[in-house]
């Protein structure tokens, strides 16, 4: 009999990160301080694992505060009208024991689109107060403008300010529920 588990975000040991290329020659990476996830499996078998994700995008964090405030408005995020970015998974495919597929629907602006990204799996571990946890390390890129996040300015050399690759990282902990 296979019994369902569910597994919650340990934020304190995750993060969602991002970085994109800057005038074509830097990147500029940033983080969103705010988010949360959960995922349940059969019988901890993460191979057929549903997972969902919740970003609070005014949680976008790069280091500079008037850029920060630049990707919170309309131009970016807008989020204002559109407080959260959200990722609901369709499946999770093992490809050998620590490597995975996932792939499912991302929505930023009320946009929704398929992506795909790849997972490392790290195990499962008990930590020192007997919490069962799980780690995952998980990457993949995007283009902005699917989304709608289209400003950009054009270089007076050629070229534009932003690109439109946006890579995305992520190193989570989900915390096993009893």
């Amino acid at each position: 009999m296979t019994a369902k588990t569910t597994w919650i975000l340990d934020p304190a040991h995750s993060e969602i990160s991002f970085r994109v290329k800057h005038l074509m020659i830097s990147n500029v990476k940033g983080v969103f301080t705010e988010f949360s996830a959960e995922t349940s499996t059969e019988n901890d078998d993460f191979s057929q694992a549903s997972i969902s994700v919740n970003i609070n995008t005014a949680s976008v964090n790069t280091g500079n505060a008037d850029r920060d405030a630049h990707l919170r408005s309309a131009d970016f995020f807008d989020a204002g009208t559109f407080p959260a970015i959200n990722f609901t998974s369709d499946s999770l495919t093992k490809k050998d024991d620590e490597n995975y597929k996932l792939s499912g629907e991302l929505t930023i602006r009320g946009i929704s689109k398929p992506i795909s990204l790849d997972v490392e799996y790290g195990g499962l571990m008990k930590d020192p107060w007997g919490n069962v946890k799980a780690g995952f390390s998980v990457s993949g890129k995007i283009n902005r403008k699917d989304w709608g996040l289209n400003w950009n300015a054009a270089l007076e050399t050629g070229g534009v300010l932003v690109s439109d690759e946006v890579r995305i990282s992520a190193e989570v902990q989900f915390l096993k529920q009893s």
